[in-house]
C-alpha cells in the first residue's frame, strides 16, 4: 500500500492506494488556511483516518502533491500559492510529524505522472501532462520518471511567454510573478474570463462562457476558437523542445470538447515539422490525478 495526499488551497485528499492503481480509501477535508503547522496536523489526522489499525502500516509511505515546489538550493517551499507554506522544510517537518518515509513533488508533476502510469498517457515514453485550470500548469514524464530539472522547473510552460503573438496580444496581460504576457494570463481560466470581458464587455465566468457557446452565442464560440489557438501555439513551443509522445489535458478547461480538434490543428501549423502527429487526449482520471500521482511518486514494486 501507498498513500497519496493532495495539498490543495480549498481542501487536502488522502487516498489509500495498491499496487495495481486501485484506490481502497478515499477521504476529503477543509485546508487550514493560512495555517501551516495547522496543515501537518491536518494532513497526520487524515492519515490517521484512513489506514486500518489492525495492519502494520507503519512502512506504508506518503506521497504528496503540492502547490509549488522545494528549492533545490535551500530545500525550502518556493512558489507556493497556498503562501504560509513558502520558506518552510515542508518535506522534513511532515515526515517528523508522521514518521513514515514522505516524498513531495509539484502538483502538475503527480497530475503528469499519474497519467503517465495508468491513465491517458500509459504505455508512452514522453508524456507532458497540463493543468488549465485557475492556474496553469505542466509536467514532463519520461520513461515513468518526472522531469524536475536542475532548478526544478522542469514543465513550467505556463511562464513562458505566449509565443507568436498578434499584435492585439504582444503587449500581454500582467503576471503575479512579475512579468507581462505569461501563457498562464491568456489560457487559465481566469485568463480566459478576463479576455473574454475585454473583448465582449461581458462578465462571465469560463464555464458560463462554455455554456453560451454551447447554446449558440457566437462572441463565446469565437473566444473558444482563440482560447484553442493560443493552447495550441503555446504547446507547439513544448512540441518543438521536448517532442512527447502524448500531450494530456487536465483542469477545468481540458472539458472543452472543442479544444481536440483546434489545438491539433494549431500545433501542426506552428511546429516545426512537415506535420504533427502528437495526440491531444483529455485525462482520464480527472481531478484524481494529483493525487494518484502523489501516490505514485513511491512506485510499485
Amino acid at each position: 500500500m501507498r498513500i497519496g495526499i493532495d495539498l490543495g488551497g480549498t481542501k487536502i485528499e488522502a487516498i489509500l492506494m495498491d499496487r495495481t492503481g486501485a484506490i481502497v480509501v478515499r477521504r476529503r477535508i477543509p485546508t487550514p488556511s493560512g495555517d501551516y503547522g495547522g496543515t501537518i496536523e491536518a494532513i497526520r489526522g487524515l492519515i490517521a483516518g484512513i489506514v486500518d489499525r489492525s495492519q502494520d502500516h507503519s512502512g506504508w509511505p506518503v506521497g504528496v502533491a503540492m502547490p509549488g515546489s522545494l528549492s533545490r538550493r535551500t530545500g525550502l517551499v518556493k512558489n507556493a500559492n497556498s503562501v504560509c507554506l513558502n520558506g518552510k522544510p515542508f518535506d522534513r517537518d511532515l515526515e517528523a510529524a508522521l514518521g513514515r518515509p514522505v516524498r513531495v513533488a509539484n502538483d502538475a508533476n503527480c497530475f503528469a505522472l499519474s497519467e503517465a502510469t495508468d491513465g491517458a498517457g500509459a504505455g508512452r515514453p514522453v508524456v507532458f501532462g497540463v493543468i488549465l485550470g485557475t492556474g496553469v500548469g505542466g509536467g514532463l514524464v519520461v520513461n515513468g520518471r518526472i522531469i524536475e530539472g536542475r532548478n526544478g522547473i522542469g514543465g513550467e510552460w505556463g511562464h513562458n511567454p505566449l509565443p507568436w503573438p498578434d499584435p492585439s496580444e504582444a503587449q500581454g496581460q500582467p503576471c503575479y510573478c512579475g512579468r507581462r504576457g505569461c501563457i498562464e494570463t491568456w489560457v487559465s481560466g481566469p485568463g480566459f474570463a478576463s479576455d473574454f470581458e475585454r473583448q465582449s464587455g461581458q462578465r462571465l465566468a469560463a464555464e458560463e462562457i462554455v455554456a453560451s457557446a454551447a447554446n449558440g452565442a457566437a462572441c463565446a464560440q469565437a473566444a473558444i476558437e482563440t482560447l484553442g489557438q493560443r493552447i495550441g501555439k503555446a504547446l507547439a513551443s513544448v512540441v518543438n523542445i521536448a517532442d512527447p509522445d502524448v500531450i494530456v489535458l487536465g483542469g477545468g478547461l481540458s472539458n472543452i470538447a472543442a479544444l481536440y480538434e483546434i489545438v491539433p490543428r494549431i500545433l501542426s501549423r506552428f511546429a516545426f515539422s512537415d506535420g504533427v502527429s502528437t495526440p491531444v487526449l483529455q485525462a482520464v482520471h480527472g481531478d484524481s490525478g494529483g493525487v494518484r500521482g502523489a501516490a505514485w511518486l513511491w512506485p510499485a514494486v
